[in-house]
């Protein structure tokens, strides 16, 4: 029929009895014709009429409007009735009724329109303040299924994994209805999988695993058909699904729904709601069945989107990241690696251990010696990962060459300049390093530094110390870049930790106080360099893993590398414990004599007293700003604390190149210099001054006092 006829005949006499009318919607034309009971009820003249769609939407209320709209859709989808409750409105917005409508929706694709024929019937609803009327507010099932509704969406959309998905669609209580047995089938070429399941023991789910989808089962035919299947009783089941009715059999339930998990038109697999009393699968209870698995099927849809990118960086990671190697008599090295968390979970940060030739050896214990480099490329992207694995086979390449460390950093900033600074690229990168060429025979340390953290050392007491060295700028900035090199010996006891920013940096931190809190975590240690290493990580970012990939957290700032080295301790009950740092001050570097004061002071942390720490910083500036200023070499400061505490002794030594020897004058109250050995004379213990061969090297010593000014001689 189209719109303007008149309605079927049913028996006016039979639908005046029930109280019932009949109306037909034809979208096509955007016509509602009613009946007069149907125009009673819509609180219009009591005769048959057309109505606009508009004029109809006037008269409901704007919930149910909408509420129509998705029944109808969804009774169409499965080939069912469309049943809704509507409120009628008056002219000033007052609920005067409540009507239920049924219906029978049909779509015609030529003119994309749905055309319903179904019936009105007026609801008693409870009296206000009664039992049954305090039961109908309480479980209002709209207001219900709406906050069910948003709180599933808004779970289903922060589940970050496929296992994170299941565990909160596991949790999902329905409105009114909640399900004891979940599954999650997904699809692999013409066969049924298991993602997931909930209420089920163990094994429970091998015969459903692998079932071809031609097999006679529930979930087969939703996935084949893309249409849901609703069964609200065991004799349901079994009469349209003889062949598998043995395998439900035995769980006991009573009612089920399998509803298509569908992402981008595609049906990707099904979901399986199981209950343990009978459910009539109401137009209601099926609206929100078929909207948890729309929300279902698109957070799994993410969720596998993210566990593939999870793979992929971590392959990514694996297949660029080193092994540390067999261990290396005489030193231990520890290492982790964490990415940060956003995107494919890859960065520019690495580390290295390298073998380096034997043969050509500069030390003189020979063979054995090894390199460690870290670094971080610019960017958090699949790009400085990619920039990050060219860096690091070429910096590799160049160490195995036997080049010493300033030529490995300088060949790798010509290299990484190379490759990013061409006449097509719009994205120029550059890349902190720090390269150690490490002898396990003496401990000696080999550094050059490009634009990176300095390392810091953990004595064999405890104490930990930033150990400036010089450095050079990132790689890749100047192809021309010098980076010189510091040497120093790493002594039994002792460790050394050289790490990307991120593990300073992250959590809000600056370099100042992100030192801070790794200090500690140095100090306050107890435990292998395994331990240790984990230790550092997960004081910034919380549980680690023992191995140097894998993810820690869910939301990290930067990627993170650490390094570890260390030798182990001598008997310490044959020799005392000492404490010994060495720094070197260039004649273009008068900047260094302020971290020369800030070592000493991290070296005498301990000291008893504070007036003798100020006299030793005093002192040591005083005699590096003297080889400065009178001579045209460069300082080398080594400053050693032997004793135990109490009663220990601090020797600081600075020695130089020059030849001429210092000598006490008497300076003028004007004079800008000439005070330097009379503060020698005035604050220290013993001092003297040693030609050497070539140069010379001036001492001074202060024994630590009991904090009351009083030195306790050793």
């Amino acid at each position: 029929m189209r719109t303007g006829e008149p309605l079927p005949s049913v028996g006016d006499d039979v639908l005046v009895t029930l109280a019932t009318g009949m109306w037909h919607w034809d979208t096509a034309s955007g016509l509602v014709t009613v009946d007069a009971e149907a125009a009673r009820l819509l609180g219009l003249p009591e005769e048959p009429t057309s109505l606009t769609e508009a004029q109809t939407r006037a008269r409901l209320h704007p919930v149910d409007w909408n509420e129509i709209t998705g029944v109808v859709q969804l009774a169409v989808a499965e080939g069912t009735l469309a049943e809704v409750r509507i409120r009628i409105m008056d002219e000033q917005g007052r609920i005067v009724r409540v009507v239920r409508s049924r219906s029978k929706p049909s779509y015609d694709p030529e003119r994309h329109a749905y055309e319903l024929i179904g019936t009105l019937q007026e609801v008693t609803e409870p009296t206000p303040g009664t039992p049954a009327g305090r039961r109908a507010v309480t479980g209002d099932w709209r207001r219900s299924r709406e906050a069910f509704l948003l709180d599933a969406g808004r779970a289903l959309a922060e589940a970050r994994s496929t296992a994170e998905v299941l565990r909160v669609a596991a949790g999902l209580s329905m409105p009114g209805f909640s399900p004891d047995g979940l599954a999650v089938f997904g699809v692999e070429g013409d066969r049924l999988t298991i993602i997931g399941h909930h209420g089920h023991q163990p094994g429970d789910d091998g015969p459903f695993s692998h079932m071809s989808l031609a097999t006679d089962y529930p979930a087969a035919e939703v996935v084949r058909t893309g249409r849901a299947v609703y069964l609200s009783s065991p004799a349901e089941y079994k009469e349209r699904y003889p062949v598998t009715w043995p395998l439900a059999e035995k769980f006991g339930r009573s009612s089920w729904g399998f509803l298509p998990l569908t992402a981008a038109g595609r049906t990707m697999g099904a979901w399986m709601a199981a209950f343990a009393y009978p459910v009539a699968f109401t137009p209601d209870e099926r609206a929100v069945l078929n909207t948890v698995a729309r929300m279902l099927a698109q957070a799994l849809s993410r969720a596998g989107a993210a566990d593939s990118q999870r793979e992929l960086a971590e392959g990514l990671q694996r297949s660029m990241l080193p092994s540390l190697g067999p261990e290396i008599p005489g030193m231990g090295v520890a290492a982790r690696y964490v990415p940060t968390g956003g995107g494919l979970q890859v960065g520019g940060d690495w580390y290295d251990m390298i073998p380096l030739p034997g043969g050509t050896s500069r030390t003189k214990s020979g063979g054995g010696r090894f390199a460690l480099a870290i670094g971080d490329v610019q960017g958090h992207d699949v790009r400085a990962a990619g920039l990050m694995g060219q860096l690091r086979i070429a910096l590799r390449a160049y160490a195995s060459e036997g080049h010493r460390p300033d030529a490995v950093l300088t060949r790798a900033s010509r290299f990484l300049h190379g490759i990013t600074h061409d006449e097509h690229m719009t994205d120029l990168r550059f890349a902190t390093c720090l390269y150690v060429e490490a002898d396990p025979a003496t401990g000696q340390l080999e550094i050059a530094r490009a634009g990176h953290p300095d390392p810091a050392i953990r004595m064999a007491d405890g104490t930990v110390m930033m150990r400036p060295v010089v450095g050079g700028l990132p790689l890749g900035i100047d192809p021309d870049a010098d980076y010189p090199t510091t040497r120093f010996t790493l002594e039994p006891g002792e460790t050394m930790m050289i790490c990307t920013d991120g593990l300073i940096e992250t959590g809000g931190h600056d370099m100042e106080s992100g030192w801070r809190r790794i200090r500690a975590i140095l100090e306050d240690h107890r435990g292998d360099m395994e331990s240790l290493a984990d230790a550092l990580v997960q004081g910034v970012h919380g549980p680690s893993s023992h191995h140097s990939t894998g993810p820690l957290a869910d939301r990290r700032e930067d990627d993170i590398a650490v390094l570890l080295l260390g030798r182990p301790a001598e008997d310490t009950a044959v020799r005392p414990t000492v404490r010994r740092t060495l720094l070197s001050v260039a004649q273009d570097e008068p900047e260094r004599i302020a971290e020369a004061r800030r070592h000493l002071r991290e070296l005498l942390h301990d000291w008893a007293s504070d007036e003798q720490v100020d006299s030793a910083v005093l002192l040591v500036s005083e005699m590096v700003t003297n080889v400065l200023v009178h001579t045209d070499a460069d300082s080398l400061l080594l400053a050693e604390v032997t004793g135990e505490p109490g009663g220990r002794r601090l020797r600081v030594e600075v020695s130089d190149a020059g030849d001429d020897l210092p000598h006490r004058r008497r300076p003028g109250e004007l004079a800008s210099s000439g005070r330097g050995l009379i503060l020698i004379e005035l604050l220290a213990h013993a001092w003297g001054v040693d030609p050497r061969g070539e140069g010379k090297s001036i001492w001074f010593e202060l024994y630590e006092s009991d904090g009351a000014g009083a030195p306790y001689r050793v």
